[in-house]
């Protein structure tokens, strides 16, 4: 085995998080030797898989008086040269940022909004940084010979998914559709954050920052989506149409009983005739007006017919109209005989 004089890990890449010096059956160290540690780096022994000692940045000159824990391990002896083994780990306690994240795979939910189950995507940006060296090295690492930010995320990108689902689930049941949800991007980020901040504590990294860039759905779910909604809105609007048709015809009616009430004979026979028929059927409307209207028409100029319909002043009109509701079913034959018989009165 060779003996080690200094110890020194420059930064390989950007991404490294952890590397391992060298392996315990390769090298030697030997009190007396020199640990190098970088700004940005500690720098930890390890024996028999226990993280024991820790280095921050500077020029150590190992001996049994900087290395207590080891020392008991290892049982060296004060003052010599003496060689012994041990892996060194060296970790980047810089802030890493600007890192991605996005979910592995799409989120199934339901919308109760859009009544509709939707398939939600997500990603955005996060960052870490090891504040604990010793627990991370423990829990993480392990038997590992390096460690990247790649590594991490494979740890902790479970529980960020996880968090994602939970908290996006109650944003939509609290009332939200997932189009709306869209406008709370920086709120649910925040929300996350707080949450998953404690789980990564456990392991001695610190989540610097978390941010969700986009939440989406798959095109051809946006397309039904839209098609869905497109049919909702027609319908709605034909609902609409109905329902002002109907407030039309009951205030019709309402006109109609009123002038009953006030002494018009002709308007009140035609509301006694069960005038629920002119709320659809443009014939019964028209021959409903014949009917209703003789007197106040009678007082009216008017223009000249653009139909062949007769006029509604003209009695004999008034009686075709009556035996037209007649013949269709619309009023008994007491309730004909009656209305004939006061139209003729009239005359």
């Amino acid at each position: 085995m060779a003996l080690i004089d200094v110890i020194k890990m420059d930064q390989l890449s950007e991404d490294f998080v952890v590397e391992k010096f060298m392996s315990e059956h390769q090298w030697e160290l030997r009190t007396g030797s020199q640990l190098i540690v970088n700004e940005g780096q500690e720098a930890i022994f390890v024996k028999g898989g226990q993280a024991l000692d820790t280095f921050t940045p500077g020029t150590h000159t190992l001996s049994t008086g900087n290395i207590p824990l080891l020392r008991k391990i290892v049982n060296l002896p004060f003052g010599s040269q003496t060689p012994f083994t041990s892996e060194v780990w060296f970790i980047n306690k810089t802030v890493r940022r600007n890192l991605n994240w996005g979910t592995p795979h799409r989120i199934a939910l339901f919308d109760p909004k859009l009544d509709f189950p939707v398939n939600v995507a997500s990603f955005g940006k996060w960052g870490f940084k090891i504040v604990d060296s010793q627990s991370f090295v423990r829990q993480i690492v392990g038997a590992k010979i390096s460690v990247d930010s790649r590594t991490i995320e494979e740890y902790f990108i479970g529980e960020l998914v996880e968090k994602l689902s939970q908290t996006l689930s109650n944003y939509i049941c609290g009332g939200f559709s997932v189009f709306q949800i869209t406008a709370k991007l920086a709120e649910i980020s925040s929300v996350i954050r707080t949450e998953v901040a404690n789980e990564f504590s456990n392991y001695g990294v610190e989540l610097e920052n978390f941010t969700i860039s986009s939440i989406n759905l798959p095109p051809e779910e946006m397309k039904m989506i839209q098609n869905v909604q497109a049919e909702k809105m027609k319908m709605q609007q034909l609902g609409g149409v109905a329902v002002g048709q109907g407030y039309l015809a009951n205030q019709q009616l309402e006109i109609m009983r009123e002038a009953a009430k006030n002494g018009n004979s002709m308007m009140g026979a035609a509301a006694g005739m069960g005038m629920g028929f002119a709320a659809g059927f443009p014939m019964g409307q028209q021959i409903a007006q014949n009917v209703m209207n003789p007197a106040v028409q009678q007082t009216q100029p008017q223009a000249p017919a653009a139909s062949s319909a007769p006029a509604a002043s003209d009695p004999m009109a008034i009686l075709k109209s009556l035996k037209q509701l007649f013949e269709a079913g619309l009023i008994t034959q007491d309730e004909y005989n009656q209305k004939r018989l006061k139209i003729l009165d009239q005359m």
